[in-house]
């Protein structure tokens, strides 16, 4: 009998790791990225890996990924929607791929979506090259603005939404204001009676400092008995 060589699978060997000073998360990919862009904010990479599909990353930290976003979307999204099913008007801070519209766009009764987004590079990549996750950010309910989210609660009406979604990237680079106490009183303010705010805060022992720093923050501007924390399994971010 002859030999016959087996092609190996796949001989390359890359990996994007995620990682702290003390933990890290490595993600194997098929080499060369799909996108990358270095925005003035931020460098915006997509990888298209083996077990997860593609996967945005910011600034070397895992955001989403096509396999396990809609546990982190819907989370961030129906949970709170299902506090009052009576919710009409949503902002939706940050989340430019498009995976929090798609999930409210889920409650018919929304009759506007303004999601203001500081990096136009995260909307265009995702659009490209995560439909998914991003198809729903044509829909005529929603208004896209590419600006700073800080700056535009600070201008926004005094009880303009009923629900405000913080879908932010980690506490550093432009999203560093996002973990601040002047930027939540502010929230605070565009609430109307019985809004609900919901934020992504961390994970409680990857970036536990952040976590915990924010939990006091939200208790300080909302009331203690108002500030509610539930986690989620997330597989791709470290710890998870």
């Amino acid at each position: 009998a002859t030999n016959q060589l087996i092609t190996p699978k796949q001989s390359r060997s890359v990996w994007f790791t995620d990682k702290n000073d003390d933990i890290a998360l490595s993600i194997r990919h098929r080499g060369d990225r799909v996108f990358r862009e270095k925005s003035p904010y931020q460098t915006v990479e997509i990888f298209d890996t083996f077990a997860y599909g593609k996967m945005l990353t910011i600034d070397n930290m895992v955001m989403c990924s096509e396999k396990d976003e809609n546990a982190y979307h819907e989370m961030i999204i129906h949970v709170p929607m299902l506090v009052n099913p009576g919710f009409k008007d949503v902002l939706v801070i940050g989340g430019g791929d498009g995976g929090s519209v798609r999930e409210i766009l889920k409650h018919e009764q929304v009759e506007s979506i303004t999601m203001v987004e500081i990096d136009e590079a995260v909307v265009r990549a995702s659009r490209e090259y995560l439909p998914s996750l991003s198809s729903g950010l044509d829909d005529p309910k929603l208004k896209l603005i590419i600006g700073d989210g800080i700056e535009f609660v600070r201008q926004a009406a005094d009880e303009s939404y009923d629900l405000i979604v913080v879908d932010s990237s980690d506490p550093v680079g432009p999203s560093e204001g996002l973990f601040s106490q002047a930027f939540y009183q502010d929230v605070h303010r565009c609430l109307r009676p019985g809004g609900v705010m919901t934020a992504q805060s961390e994970s409680p022992r990857f970036n536990q400092r952040a976590f915990v720093d924010l939990n006091h923050c939200l208790k300080d501007t909302f009331g203690r008995d108002r500030v509610h924390c539930y986690l989620v399994f997330i597989p791709t971010y470290p710890t998870g």
